[in-house]
């Protein structure tokens, strides 16, 4: 009896721990598996499903999601955003069942629940799987205006744009500064590095206003004395951005930053001030007093500010060649410097210094030419008959195509019609698109320019498709991945023999939580054996599809994994190389050409461990968007550490920023485009680092859907990111735009890149 007492009494603790787990289980995750399931039914318009499926989590949360509600008055800092997660899943919620309603054509309904989750949550944000929140309320808000007036109002706060520049009280009496007059340099070019100053009033007259150590010359500029009382109020990094550059200048004097982070951006605004001299003295300042400083990404990644001030000098001595000046032995080598902990790094110092150049240089410099260096013996080859990496002895390295030197001149190509969206379930395969069932596939044989921009498709503008317009451009490749969909290889063909345009072809393995079998919610594992296996059968049959193809150039694996969107590289890098180098054999055991193997890393984050565990993939290929200086110390870096040749597999700017023009947007993407073509050439095989093989832009066409709303051209910085605005943009990437989005998928307006590159890539 007493048995069975205590049998029945083990049975009820287990039955209520079941019911304990399960219900503690659901009240964690319910409200996202609700959202999840009911973005997928959306996408499939199963109507029905959607409003069953957001009205259970509306019902179950929606107490607590209000009263989350009530303690914002803004939206919660970068960090805290998980603690609104409910509240973001039932605003969420609220707003697909809006989008279903409108889809349905309830615009009555529809109406209804935007204005309610404009109203309830209007700091609510929705998650995007490509690393950042968007808005609930403003999507909401654009959305209902399209339904109150039947078409999307461009809302933008209409604010007075204020454009002055900084001038300057005290400029110093020296340039370049001797900083060997006012103290001594102790432990050059070893851990111990420091500058001790010795005269501070004498280096604080020699380099002026707003350079360390000099305080003094603010105090009686005038300028500062009549707005000191205004500055307080500022927002030093919203100021940053601006166009009023005398009160950024004057904020920044005075803004409670490190030291070295404060230097660093009153360099920036002299020199967008067109100060080069006096930013020239801001950013070596940086680098003889602070090497050692840190900043952090958007992406919290370490930013060292010293390496950047270095590199920004010598952008500055190579752009402005009257100031006959050159860089000589600066150096800043961070030791430990590839992860996301600044505690075990250690500072290799060499501050250098500034020296005049000699006759000839400068000459070289004008005509914007370097003298190459001599090819030497080769020592290393890499890939097969066709496509072969030849490594030299001093390091360089060199493509070859058909035994020709070959530098690669890319875009990412993937012609998004406007309204179409992976989000919604609505993205269409633009290798079989044919929306006008005239037999040809739209984008690459139909495109047409529009040369006056007027939307309009004149008598004298043509269809040519957009192989031709990247052949007139100067493109000899295009990056594409064989997921998700199938790709139509008679199209790559005709490309290939009519226009000469190779493909580099990807498989994402894993990011994404593609080719994996992972979910999205748990991302792919790299020490999952099941879903290992899963990624090598999907690189497997990439490479069987398309091994015997002439125009595949390479293959690249990946796409940014190390940051961690979809798969947990960020958190397991070691696994994630080990596989990506396990998955570069299986290439080479199955491809007969012996094609080489690339990988696309996010920057130079984890390149030690990719020196380490990636011996049989032959390129380092990394996304970077380093601002428009160009990829600073990236090849000096991939050379010391890898040892292997490297291209940049992704990179670009917006032609779209807040308070400027058109036409100085577009100056500026043509412009960054401009600086970091070079930057690649003039580290490729004989100058500078010489392991630079090419690039590929990103991108050839905007992409309207990256902002969610995928029939509106979002205006709105997504992150922040080193732009002109301070901003990315991700919808307007594109070298080529599409208009108004009417005559999508074949308009084509061409940016000023696209003439720039035209420039570049046909010399």
């Amino acid at each position: 009896m007493i048995k069975k007492t205590k049998l029945k009494f083990c049975i009820l603790i287990c039955i209520f721990a079941f019911w304990s787990l399960k219900f503690v289980f659901c009240s964690e995750v319910a409200s996202y598996e609700y959202v999840s399931k009911a973005w997928s039914e959306l996408g499939k318009r199963n109507f029905s499903e959607v409003y069953s499926l957001t009205k259970a989590c509306i019902d179950k949360f929606s107490y607590e999601a209000d009263k989350l509600a009530e303690t914002l008055n803004n939206f919660p800092p970068q960090d805290k955003e998980s603690f609104y997660k409910v509240m973001n899943d039932v605003a969420i919620c609220y707003f697909i069942k809006g989008e279903a309603l409108m889809r349905e054509g309830k615009l009555k309904e529809a109406k209804e629940v935007f204005r309610k989750v404009i109203e309830k949550y209007p700091f609510a944000q929705a998650w995007d799987p490509r690393g950042w929140f968007w808005s609930i309320k403003e999507k909401a808000e654009i959305t209902l205006k399209k339904l109150e007036t039947g078409k999307i109002i461009e809302e933008e706060k209409k604010e007075k744009i204020v454009i002055t520049k900084v001038k300057l009280y005290d400029e110093g009496e020296e340039f370049p500064v001797n900083y060997a007059k006012y103290g001594k340099f102790v432990g050059i070019g070893r851990k111990d590095y420091k500058y001790i100053i010795e005269d501070p009033i004498g280096l604080s007259k020699a380099v002026g206003e707003g350079i360390y150590p000099n305080t003094s010359s603010l105090k009686f500029d005038p300028n500062f004395v009549k707005i000191k009382k205004e500055l307080f109020s500022l927002d030093h990094w919203k100021i940053l951005n601006s166009r009023d550059l005398a009160r950024a200048f004057y904020k920044w004097n005075i803004a409670g930053e490190p030291q070295g982070v404060r230097q660093f951006y009153i360099g920036d605004i002299l020199e967008r001030s067109g100060l080069i001299k006096q930013a020239i003295k801001a950013y070596y300042a940086v680098v003889v007093h602070f090497p050692h400083a840190v900043g952090w990404t958007y992406w919290q990644t370490p930013w060292y500010i010293g390496k950047v001030a270095l590199y920004r000098i010598k952008y500055l001595l190579r752009k402005y060649p009257e100031l006959n000046l050159y860089l000589e032995d600066a150096y800043i080598e961070v030791v430990n410097g590839f992860d996301h902990d600044i505690r075990n790094d250690e500072f290799i110092v060499n501050p250098g210094r500034l020296v005049k150049r000699s006759f000839l240089k400068k000459l070289c410099l004008y005509n914007n030419k370097l003298k190459k260096r001599k090819t030497q013996k080769v020592v290393e080859v890499r890939g097969g008959d066709k496509v072969k990496l030849l490594r030299y002895e001093d390091g360089d390295w060199q493509l070859l195509v058909d035994n020709e030197p070959f530098i690669i001149k890319a875009v990412t190509y993937a012609p998004t019609r406007v309204g179409e969206s992976p989000d919604e379930g609505t993205l269409q395969n633009w290798t079989t698109q044919d929306t006008n069932n005239n037999g040809l596939i739209d984008a690459p044989f139909e495109a047409w320019v529009d040369k006056d921009r007027d939307n309009t498709q004149d008598k004298d503008e043509k269809s040519v498709g957009d192989f031709k317009l990247m052949k007139e451009m100067g493109v000899n490749a295009i990056r594409v991945y064989h997921h998700p969909f199938k790709l139509n290889k008679s199209l790559f063909r005709q490309m290939y023999e009519k226009y000469g345009i190779y493909i580099l072809l990807g498989d994402f393995l894993g990011k994404y939580a593609l080719g994996s079998g992972a979910t999205w919610e748990k991302g792919t594992d790299y020490d999952d054996t099941g879903e290992k296996k899963k990624m090598l059968e999907s690189v497997k049959e990439m490479v069987e599809e398309f091994k015997d193809e002439p125009y595949v150039l390479m293959w690249i694996l990946g796409n940014e994994n190390v940051y961690g969107l979809g798969c947990n590289a960020d958190k397991k890098p070691e696994s994630f190389f080990k596989f990506a180098n396990e998955a570069a054999r299986l290439i080479k055991k199955l491809d007969p050409l012996k094609r080489p193997v690339a990988i696309a890393s996010g920057d130079i984050l984890y390149l030690d461990i990719f020196a380490r565990c990636c011996p049989d993939i032959d390129i380092f290929g990394t996304n970077a968007y380093r601002g428009s200086y160009g990829f600073l110390d990236l090849w000096d870096e991939v050379k010391r550490v890898a040892h292997k040749p490297a291209m940049i597999t992704e990179y670009g700017a917006p032609s779209y920023y807040k308070n400027y023009t058109e036409e100085e947007s577009e100056d500026y993407q043509a412009e960054y485009h401009r600086n970091a073509w070079w930057d690649i050439y003039y580290n490729s095989c004989g100058f500078g680092a010489g392991n630079a093989i090419g690039g590929i832009a990103f991108e050839w066409l905007d992409e309207w859907w990256k902002a969610y709303e995928p029939s509106y051209h979002d205006r709105k910085g997504l992150f922040a990111g080193p732009f002109l605005d301070g901003y990315m943009h991700e919808e307007w990437l594109g070298i080529c735009s599409q208009g108004d989005g009417k005559h999508s998928p074949f308009l084509r307006q061409l940016k000023k890149a696209y003439f720039t590159y035209q420039g570049l890539w046909n010399n």
